[in-house]
């Protein structure tokens, strides 16, 4: 069974169709990329595929059920562009919250751990109006990570973060993919992305205009997909 699997999938605003019967499976232990310019569709997509929006045509689906089931969706980690954390609350108390509403035996316990997994460990207990953007951003990515989910869903994850946070969530990423777990990714930063990228998916314009293996030439020249699918 795939663990992420796109069938058929349009989204209309209006009468513009943002997406045109997209079909995508991600397998699991692998990491699908998409990539395309702005206003492609990405975001869109990675936002039905994590239940946030309703297509209006096709399904989703996440383990074979639906992401809006309350079950799947704590299967599921999401790091979009909002932080989404509690400025007013400590960096352990937004994670012990967050540990309670996913239902962890002891949110506590896992808040620490991933405290100190991003290296925040030392600012625990300080609170997160206080944090520079770079610790506010390795924050964001330990929640993403806490309840251990099977896939995870990132929405432009490198962009705007400062080194040691890509360097924080690349290494993660890797643990997760090498765990079997499921990492499907929209991005601009190319050369990030497709140093874990296992598949890519290019979208112009609402439609899938490619979606294969990820390949050493991709990996060498980031421009190479764009080039070869007509957005060169």
């Amino acid at each position: 069974m795939s663990a992420v699997a796109v069938d058929g999938v349009w989204k209309f605003y209006g009468d513009y169709p943002a997406l045109r019967d997209i079909r995508l499976e991600a397998a699991p232990g692998t990491c699908l990329a998409l990539i395309g310019r702005n206003g492609a569709g990405k975001t869109t997509l990675l936002r039905i595929v994590a239940g946030f929006s309703r297509p209006g045509r096709g399904q989703v689906r996440i383990g074979g059920s639906s992401p809006r089931d309350p079950a799947t969706r704590r299967q599921v980690g999401f790091l979009g562009h909002g932080i989404s954390v509690y400025d007013e609350l400590s960096a352990l108390e937004n994670l012990t919250l967050y540990g309670r509403l996913y239902g962890l035996a002891d949110p506590p316990r896992a808040a620490r751990e991933w405290l100190e997994r991003t290296g925040l460990a030392r600012v625990a207990n300080g609170l997160v109006r206080e944090f520079s953007r770079g610790m506010r951003q390795r924050l964001a990515v330990a929640r993403a990570f806490l309840h251990e989910p099977r896939v995870l869903l990132l929405d432009e994850p490198f962009t705007a973060l400062d080194d040691k946070a890509i360097a924080v969530l690349s290494a993660l990423l890797r643990e997760a993919l090498a765990s079997g777990r499921t990492v499907v990714m929209s991005t601009h930063q190319l050369r990030e992305a497709l140093e874990l990228a296992t598949q890519v998916a290019l979208l112009v314009r609402g439609q899938l205009a490619f979606h294969g293996a990820s390949t050493p030439e991709m990996a060498a020249d980031p421009g190479y997909v764009y080039a070869r699918y007509g957005e060169g």
